[in-house]
């Protein structure tokens, strides 16, 4: 069933002197407030978590200390999708303010919380605004720079993922013991007003003015969806058992939700996440590479510190060092590519690539045994961290070209969202996983009641370093092999899911990536928007027309 497109709201016509590709030097410094942004993004949960334990000493409430995670996550992930299409309705750049001091308020009022419900509602708040920086960042980023000159800054991304992963916890650590736990949060307040004010003041973009009407059921129906699938990962196998009526009732309420919403979609003007997105082949193959992506890396980074300071000895306390292998090659990879890419405009290699060594990593890592040196195990690491290198900012990339400019937003977020989610499943599959394979071995080499009474009554997955050193020596020897066994088990299945994606990346197709004042080639026909129509791309092959609104369609991506 066919429906009629909505009003767009195309922006005004900007003069011709407006209309000239930005600088290297605008783009630059408009660059710094997006990077200090995405720095905020991913500092703030690796940094409060370091404090929490000192947090629960002074609040109390250690019951409800894992709603302070969970609102922050489901009220991030629940917006996602909300910000990126608030964006393209209204213009980007006063979306991505609000976002900024919404994260900022919620911040400082976290500060200043005195019991644990202030401290979880005001997370919340700040998970809400968080939830439109990264979106912010990737399609201002999209509408900054052609798809073709991308590379030359996706560097300085991967470069602030791995500062983030490495410093977060040492920033934490250091601002629990010298400061006091509030400067956690305290700590956002200056760099957000660095990302503001630069923001403020470098980034030019044209007014929108749009008269669609929001699509507040599909937001509401989507944000339930997103929530409960939030919920499960969460609770599953901790909270609640997996077949307990509460999983199965969100399992049920998720899926009632997400049918909905895709029924709703079909059928509004101005759909909350226009389903025909999905019709571009690519668009849907980076999604679900994305998903694979945030799958293993999230579920990786949980993992094998646990490894290294359980079996290996490696110290807890600066635990985000423990993944620089992994970070290095990420950052190394994402530059190479980045450059590659710039000067090619060749991508379609790169996922594979990256799919089949992030599938060598993953397996390669699926050895780790109780003899395993630190130097093996950090190049498998460095292995791992390539392979998703190829792949961390190629699929943003991807997506954003697959799509017209109006719909920006809405796919970076989309993008975005499907890494989250893919993140969320990962560390609760790998956490099931991991769980049972240990709980198994303590009981292959103890027996139930020994494992049990090892662990003082625990469950034997669960045993931190210092109690595991309190232990007797047989004990530890098997927790040793248990986990051991656990992160076998953990990366053969995360290589079983690996494979999907390499199946996705074989299939990209080599769409050209529109460059500054390029207008796309006809080799783009039907390949280079939703559904093959509506975009640039899509106007390509239709006579001159179509080539002259191809073309002002680039310019006009060039422009803003």
């Amino acid at each position: 069933m066919s429906h009629p497109k909505a009003d767009t709201g195309s922006p005004e016509k900007k003069p011709a002197e407006e209309e000239a590709p930005r600088s290297a030097r605008e783009i630059r410094l408009v660059m710094v407030g997006l990077v200090v942004t995405m720095l905020l993004a991913m500092l703030d949960g690796l940094i409060v978590g370091t404090a929490m334990p000192t947090i629960v000493g002074e609040l109390g409430g250690a019951e409800h200390l894992s709603w302070v995670v969970t609102s922050y996550t489901l009220a991030t992930a629940a917006s996602t999708p909300i910000w990126g299409k608030l964006g393209d309705l209204y213009g980007r750049k006063g979306i991505f303010l609000t976002s900024i001091v919404i994260f900022l308020v919620g911040s400082a009022l976290s500060g200043i919380s005195q019991d644990m419900t202030e401290l979880i509602g005001f997370r919340a708040l700040q998970g809400l605004g968080a939830g439109g920086l990264m979106v912010g960042v990737m399609s201002i980023m999209g509408a900054l720079v052609p798809p073709r000159d991308r590379g030359k800054y996706q560097g300085m991304f991967a470069a602030v993922m791995a500062l983030a992963t490495i410093g977060g916890p040492l920033v934490g650590g250091f601002i629990t013991d010298h400061l006091n736990w509030r400067w956690t949060f305290y700590i956002n307040l200056p760099l957000g007003a660095v990302a503001l004010a630069v923001v403020v003041v470098t980034l030019k973009l044209p007014k929108v003015r749009n008269k669609a009407r929001i699509d507040y059921l599909g937001a509401l129906l989507l944000t339930t969806g997103i929530t409960s699938l939030t919920l499960i990962t969460t609770w599953g196998g901790q909270e609640y058992a997996w077949g307990s009526k509460q999983i199965l009732g969100l399992t049920a309420l998720a899926a009632a939700t997400l049918i909905g919403f895709c029924y709703v979609e079909q059928r509004v003007k101005e759909p909350m996440l226009p389903l025909s997105l999905f019709r571009n082949l690519n668009f849907t193959l980076v999604s679900i590479i994305g998903f694979v992506v945030g799958f293993v890396m999230f579920g990786s980074t949980v993992f094998l510190p646990l490894y290294q300071q359980t079996v290996q000895g490696a110290s807890a306390t600066n635990s985000g060092l423990l993944l620089m292998p992994m970070m290095f090659g990420m950052l190394v990879i994402s530059l190479v590519v980045g450059q590659a890419v710039t000067k090619t405009g060749k991508y379609r290699i790169y996922p594979i690539i990256g799919t089949i060594v992030m599938t060598a990593g993953l397996l390669l890592l699926s050895t780790l045994s109780t003899d395993t040196s630190g130097f093996a195990s950090a190049c498998w690491m460095v292995v791992l961290g390539a392979g998703m290198g190829f792949l961390m900012q190629i699929t943003m990339l991807v997506a954003q070209n697959s799509v017209e400019l109006k719909d920006m937003g809405v796919a970076s977020s989309t993008a975005t969202l499907f890494r989250t989610i893919g993140g969320s499943f990962g560390v609760a599959l790998f956490g099931a996983l991991f769980n049972s394979r240990v709980t198994e071995t303590m009981n292959e080499r103890l027996g139930s009641a020994a494992a049990a009474g090892g662990s003082q009554g625990g469950d034997p997955a669960q045993l931190s370093p210092a109690a595991l050193k309190a232990l007797p020596a047989p004990v530890q020897d098997a927790y040793h092999h248990a986990v051991a066994n656990g992160m076998h088990t953990v990366f053969l299945w995360g290589a079983a899911v690996a494979v999907i994606a390499v199946a996705a990346a074989v299939f990209v197709r080599e769409v050209p990536l529109r460059g500054a004042g390029t207008p796309p080639s006809d080799a783009e026909g039907g390949e280079g928007g939703a559904g093959g129509e509506g975009d640039a791309a899509g106007k390509v092959g239709k006579g001159r027309k179509g080539r002259k609104a191809a073309a002002a369609d680039t310019i006009e991506a060039s422009a803003i």
